[in-house]
Parts: C-alpha cells; structure tokens; sequence
C-alpha cells in the first residue's frame, strides 16, 4: 500500500493526474457500442470521458494495458494462474450485480476507489472525502448483507485424501507458468522499447511520448497489487467483518506519503482533480461500496483475481464495464440538480498550509476512527468468547447488549487471572 501511494504520487508528478480506471474503462465500454454501430455524440457523458483516440494511444488506456500485463505476469511467475469456475449460481448472481452497481456507481462519482479515494483524497478535494463517507456507509451494509445465511459460502467438506499421501508439487506446471510469464515480461520490454524509439525523447509537454512511461507504471502497478493481493475493498470490508485494520492502516500511511509529495507537485503549479460535491456523487459512492462488497472486489481486486484464472471476478470485471455503459447512457436523464454543486479545494479555501493540514487531520481522525472501531470489535470478541462464556456459565446466543455492567469489571477480573 506504502509503496503504491508513493508510485501514485509520482504518477501525478509526470502525467498531471491520478492513477485511476473507471474512466478509461468507460471509453472501452464506449469504443464497444460504437464497433456495435452507436453513434455516441449525442451522449453527454462520453463527450465528458473523451473518446478520442485508443486504447494504445491514450495514456491512461496504455497504463490499463500495463496493469493487466503486470498483473498476469506476477500470476504466471507466482504460478497462480488457474482456471476456476464460481463457486455457486448465487456468486455468479453476485458478480453481475456487484459488477453493474459498481461500475454504474463509480461513474457516477466520477471515480471509484481508486480517483476518489486512494488517489483522491491526498489530493485535497473535498468531494473525495464526501465520496468516502458514503463509500464506507455503502460497503457496511454490503458486509451486512452479505453475512447472512441465504450469502454465505454453502461448502461441504469432504475427505479427498483418505490414505494420507503427500500432496504431489506440479514441477511441470509451474516451470510452464515460469517461461511463459518470462516470455511476457521480455514482450512487455520490447514494446516499451518500441514506444521509446517511436515516441523520441519523453517530455511532459507531449503527451505521446509518455506512453512508455504509462506502460511501465501500469506494470507497476499490476504487479504489485497481484504480488500483494491488493484489493481495496478490504480496507474497510475486512475491518467490518473480522476486525481486521492492517489493510486500511497500510492504506491510510500510503496516502499521507502520497499527500505530502502531491502537495510539493501542487506548489510546482499542478492541478488537482475536482469534482462537486452532489447528491450524484453521494449515491454513486454509496452504490459502488454496496457493489465492491457484493462483487467480492473492487476494479484493482476483479483485476488480478481475472487474470489468476478466477472466473467469477472475469464476469465481475464485464459487469463492471457494462455498469459504466448504461450510467453513460442514462446520465443525461438525470436532473441537473442531482448532478450539480460545489467544487471546494482545501489550498484554495484555507490557503495551501492550512489546507494540506486540513487534509492531514482527516487523516488522523479516520485513522483514530479505525483504531476505535478495531478496539470496541476486539472487546466484543473478547467478551463473547469461549472463556467467558464458561467462566460464567452464559449460554451461546449471549450477545455483549445484554451484559449488565457490573459483569464487566468480572470480566476483566477473569482476564487477569489467565494471564497470571
């Protein structure tokens, strides 16, 4: 996460925006109805996306490239890749929904997880912290949902190894997935090659001659997130669900680092993405955290999953192109007055320092906020565990609102007297 918040940072440095893919998704979703004979013109949301040009001469859309590279080459290497179906008919009613929801809310914030909030709120936008509230409010009632009986996995055990013979190491295999992800990477070094002679020298000021840069950077960025088993639906999912923090914790000091180095990219005269804050972009971030929790991943999670050979994030990662096309399409019927408001940026309204520390105190009050949901979780485990339900004789369904206090300070009493 660390080193990630500092590549996006850099990024912003070069290209002068965030590392970001719904957007570039959306022009593939737009390039798609327009192979299917669509005239797009009269679509306002496409005109806003840019459809000029492709995939392989926009920047963002090499970048894109570059991560799915990255990502199926850190499988290959990793011997990961695998063919698997879904698990369930409802997973795969899960992935479809998920994926629309996701893809549809994304657009409608103009921006997912990734531009409105790992790489959007380093860079002192009100709307990305706005768009963060509703994220998060989205993906608990997404955890809530999806915890319940008629969701959870409906596995059976079942004993695959009756003569206890050791499991047999596919040497094969993994030697195939090990030349095959080699041939890859040499493959991605002479298109980078390519694009440097092709492009010349590379300079901010033209924009094609960053492609090679764009390419490399989306390697990067598929490759660590592959390597890393990155998804940032995890930061708070998994903080809902099992109390877990490290994912939001590591994400969290990732941005601050990327926060103080886009803040010196700022002084040096560029311009940070802002987007207003609306009612659009509240719904859409609440409609994408329900999605990414439904799904099971969100665009950085569906990407690796897809390219390990996991078919249920493949049909995630169609769904969520597909959310992107019909928020496209629609997007002009909606009122204007749900898709205007206010761009607020922090340097701007309280001046650059009192901005950027502005910025930094809502990083530190999440981060207490993380620390506080993560100790009154770890109470609540500790109270409905196993010792103190014998120590007291409480039956299994005893839940932590009906603990009178003074059973508390028993508790407590009880814990000390494992330990010593």
């Amino acid at each position: 996460m660390i080193t990630l918040g500092i590549l996006s940072a850099v990024y912003f440095g070069i290209f002068g925006g965030v590392w970001a893919v719904t957007g570039e998704m959306t022009r593939w979703g737009g390039e798609f109805l327009e192979l299917l004979g669509m005239d797009l013109n009269g679509y306002s949301y496409y005109q806003k996306q840019n459809l000029n040009g492709t995939p392989l001469t926009r920047t963002d859309g090499i970048m894109l490239i570059g991560m799915f590279i990255g990502c199926l080459v850190a499988a290959l290497l990793a011997n990961k890749v695998k063919f698997r179906l879904p698990a369930s008919n409802i997973r795969i009613f899960q992935a479809i929904v998920g994926g629309i929801l996701s893809g549809y809310g994304a657009r409608l914030a103009f921006g997912c997880n990734l531009a409105n909030f790992f790489t959007g709120l380093p860079y002192f936008s009100l709307h990305t912290w706005f768009f963060g509230v509703f994220m998060v409010l989205g993906i608990y009632l997404g955890v809530k949902l999806c915890n319940t009986s008629f969701f959870k996995p409906k596995a059976k055990l079942q004993c695959a190894n009756k003569e206890n013979i050791p499991l047999l190491k596919q040497n094969s295999r993994a030697k195939f997935h090990f030349v095959l992800g080699s041939i890859l990477f040499v493959a991605f070094l002479i298109w980078v090659f390519y694009l440097v002679l092709v492009n010349g020298n590379i300079s901010t000021q033209s924009k094609q001659s960053l492609l090679a840069l764009a390419l490399i950077f989306g390697f990067a960025f598929g490759f660590i997130i592959s390597r890393g088993q990155i998804c940032f639906t995890a930061c708070f999912r998994d903080l809902f669900l099992f109390g877990r923090e490290n994912a939001i914790k590591g994400a969290l000091i990732g941005m601050i680092i990327a926060s103080l180095i886009a803040f010196a990219f700022i002084l040096h005269g560029h311009n940070s993405k802002l987007i207003e804050l609306s009612p659009a972009v509240a719904i859409g971030a609440f409609l994408f955290g329900f999605g990414i929790v439904f799904a099971g991943g969100c665009e950085c999670g569906w990407t690796y999953r897809a390219c390990e050979g996991q078919s249920h994030f493949m049909i995630v990662g169609i769904a969520n192109i597909i959310g992107t096309m019909i928020l496209a399409l629609t997007y002009d019927f909606l009122p204007s007055a749900f898709k205007e408001g206010v761009k607020i940026n922090l340097l701007n309204e309280f001046g650059n320092l009192g901005g950027f520390f502005i910025n930094l105190a809502l990083f530190i009050l999440m981060f207490a906020c993380v620390l506080f949901y993560k100790r009154l979780c770890h109470n609540k485990q500790l109270i409905n565990s196993h010792f103190y339900r014998g120590a007291l004789k409480l039956p299994y369904k005893f839940e932590l609102s009906k603990i009178v206090k003074p059973y508390r300070l028993l508790f407590f009493l009880l814990l000390l007297k494992q330990y010593l």
